[in-house]
C-alpha cells in the first residue's frame, strides 16, 4: 500500500518483494538484509486510490512462476488471510520512524514456493490481484550496478 507522509493510505498496488533465501537461510533473524538488495522489489502496474477500494480484505491474489513455457509454481490466496490488520501494520511502521515523502508498505502473503525452489534468470513471476491488475516481473542477474 502507498502511504502518505501523514500516515494516510493513498492507495494500493501490487508489490513483489523477493527474499534472498541464501541470506535468510543462513540466519532467520536476517530477514531485513534478505529483502534489501538491487532488483529485490517490483511495484506496479499502478497505484489504485484507496477511496476506489471498497474492501482491501477481500481481494483475490494469484501468483505464478514460469520457466520458459513451463509453469513451475502457482498459488492463490486472499488479502482476507492477512495476519494483522492494515491499521495495526501502519501503526507499527510509523511508531519509530517518519517518512517525509511517504512510504510503500508491503504486507506479504502466504504465497511462497517450497523451500527447495529457487528463482533462476529468465524466470517470470506473475502476480495478479483483483482490482489492482497484473504485475509481471522477469528474473535477471545484476552485473553492472553503476555509480
Amino acid at each position: 500500500m502507498a502511504v502518505c507522509a501523514n500516515g494516510e493510505i493513498a492507495g494500493y498496488a501490487i508489490c513483489d518483494d523477493v527474499s534472498s533465501r541464501s541470506i535468510e537461510g543462513e540466519n532467520p533473524l536476517c530477514l531485513p538484509p534478505a529483502k534489501v538488495y538491487l532488483g529485490g522489489t517490483a511495484l506496479g502496474p499502478g497505484i489504485r486510490p484507496a477511496w476506489e477500494m471498497p474492501d482491501p480484505y477481500a481481494l483475490g491474489i494469484r501468483l505464478g512462476i514460469a520457466r520458459g513455457s513451463r509453469e513451475m509454481w502457482t498459488g492463490s490466496a486472499s488479502t482476507g488471510l492477512l495476519h494483522r490488520r492494515i491499521d495495526d501494520l501502519l501503526e507499527h511502521l510509523l511508531r519509530a520512524d517518519r517518512y517525509p515523502y511517504g512510504v510503500v508498505l508491503a504486507t506479504g502473503t502466504c504465497l511462497v514456493p517450497e523451500s527447495d525452489f529457487t528463482l533462476r534468470p529468465g524466470d517470470e513471476v506473475r502476480i495478479e490481484i483483483d482490482g489492482l491488475g497484473r504485475l509481471v516481473t522477469p528474473v535477471g542477474v545484476v552485473t553492472d550496478i553503476g555509480p
